[in-house]
């Protein structure tokens, strides 16, 4: 016998904390919503990136040479570049100036997160993602609930550090112990010791730090943040009215501190924080339906 659903907490109640959680998070947008509509960003999430490896994956595997080279440059079909923003910006202040193509495929990429979101990397893209999601479930299901990260701004200050170590090596330094890199590469090549440093940080995540290496140290991820200010794409609490105050919208998100505001402020309801993902767990997990995405200029509640 399933019990009965928690009754709403009172309108601007602080959420619900994960120590005395009585459902599971997001039962509540199963039961009213369905499963898939519970789960669709995420699933959705899982395939992007699950067939952005594979075309990775494609040429070493198979010899179907789809996308060459990595996430911080790579080659589509021989005729589309992309080059990561970090990576040029730390090849730039190590004064290398960049081929042609480099330049042209930092273009697109900005291009294309100044519509969808910066972070939407981190979210969508990111194979790290997916450990730091696992370590944040464990967590979850460890009833682990004590965080000890440092400051949200460490990051920025690990993001200029990192441009100030390549400007002083001439070398773009990060991408000697870049996560990020080191997963893709063990897919490929088997892991060495660099497989240390992924599991590394899913032990962190599980057990020091909630979301704490993409929340709190991920220099990437920082830089990623910085384009996201000036994005179009974003989550809009349109139907705040109707919150209830469950928490579970704050208990999946891995940049909690962009929803607050947006939830419960007097103003615009659209999550404007770089900081925001795009992941669309909130979506997700939300019985009343608050949150959806829209555009920043849309400043509609309902």
């Amino acid at each position: 016998m399933s019990a009965a659903p928690a009754r709403a907490a009172p309108a601007g109640a602080a959420p619900a904390r994960a120590g005395v959680r009585k459902t599971p998070i997001g039962a509540d947008a199963v039961r009213d919503k369905g499963w898939w509509r519970a789960h669709q960003w995420l699933v959705l999430r899982r395939l992007v990136q699950l067939s952005i490896l594979a075309l990775f994956l494609s040429g070493p595997v198979a010899g179907l040479w789809i996308v060459k080279g990595n996430l911080a440059s790579s080659l589509t079909l021989g005729v589309l570049p992309l080059t990561d923003p970090f990576v040029l910006a730390q090849t730039l202040v190590a004064r290398h100036w960049p081929e042609v193509s480099a330049l042209i495929g930092v273009t697109i990429v900005l291009a294309i997160y100044l519509v969808v979101g910066g972070r939407v990397f981190c979210a969508w893209v990111c194979p790290m993602n997916v450990v730091t999601d696992a370590a944040a479930w464990l967590r979850r299901r460890l009833g682990i609930v004590t965080s000890r990260a440092p400051s949200r701004q460490f990051r920025l200050w690990l993001l200029a550090g990192v441009l100030i170590a390549a400007a002083l090596t001439g070398m773009a330094v990060w991408e000697w112990v870049n996560p990020v890199s080191t997963l893709q590469r063990g897919l490929v090549f088997g892991f060495g010791m660099g497989g240390w440093v992924v599991f590394a940080i899913f032990v962190y995540d599980t057990l020091v730090a909630s979301h704490g290496w993409c929340g709190h140290l991920c220099p990437q991820g920082a830089a990623y943040g910085l384009i996201g200010r000036a994005s179009l794409t974003r989550v809009t609490a349109a139907r705040r009215s109707r919150c209830n105050d469950c928490g579970d919208c704050l208990m999946v998100c891995p940049e909690p501190q962009v929803i607050v505001p947006a939830l419960k402020g007097t103003g615009s309801p659209v999550i404007v924080n770089g900081d925001c993902t795009n992941c669309g767990r909130c979506i997700d997990v939300c019985g009343p339906d608050v949150f959806r995405f829209g555009v920043r200029f849309d400043q509609r509640s309902e």
